[in-house]
């Protein structure tokens, strides 16, 4: 990894862990319903879920209550305690750079996490959540809709548009395209901000 990747990420983290009650206030309580029920139904019930850079638990709480079992993680320290707490599980305290699990999940939540790392660290944990998932298992993502790459505000986004995803799957083995489709931000007074939505099955 790059002295300039490394610094990039643990600012981010840094920033996570000390605004950790402010940014689960203002997602936790976010209504992502539509997207959340069109990745399970992709997955059989009670199927395994990676909630891979959980945030607030919002969404492995959800998961968990309609019958699926769940594995959450997250590199911010203080964000996997309040998370642990909302979901009543443990949440690992991990980098996605440490994922080395083979064929376990069968679905890989990553939403607004993975955006965080630089290209050359977006790769290759692309090709870890390959490894990580068994046959036929499906990853969400979700990226701010650009081009720009940078630090924003505290944090380090890599964005994406359609074009510029295509070029960067055209990269990664074992991963096909299912659906993308472009949001709005859902979270109140953000509605002016665009998501690029992805799932992707492991070939």
């Amino acid at each position: 990894m790059r002295d300039r990747d490394k610094g990039s990420i643990q600012s981010t983290i840094q920033y996570y862990d000390k605004n950790a009650k402010d940014f689960i206030s203002s997602t936790v309580a976010v209504d992502f319903t539509a997207t959340q029920t069109r990745f399970l139904s992709k997955l059989g019930k009670g199927f395994h879920i990676l909630d891979f850079g959980c945030g607030s638990g919002r969404d492995a709480r959800y998961f968990l209550e309609h019958g699926y079992q769940v594995t959450a993680m997250d590199g911010s320290a203080e964000l996997c305690k309040l998370a642990s707490k909302y979901t009543g599980i443990p949440v690992k305290h991990m980098m996605f750079q440490e994922l080395d699990e083979r064929e376990i999940y069968d679905g890989i939540w990553a939403c607004s996490s993975i955006l965080h790392l630089p290209l050359p660290e977006l790769y290759d944990v692309f090709c870890r959540i390959v490894g990580a998932l068994k046959k036929e298992g499906v990853l969400y993502t979700s990226f701010k809709y650009g081009n720009y790459e940078g630090e924003r505000n505290g944090r380090y986004f890599t964005d994406m548009t359609e074009d510029r995803f295509s070029d960067f799957l055209k990269n990664i083995q074992g991963l096909q395209l299912e659906e993308q489709w472009v949001t709005s931000d859902v979270r109140t007074g953000r509605g002016d901000e665009k998501w690029l939505n992805i799932i992707l099955r492991k070939k």
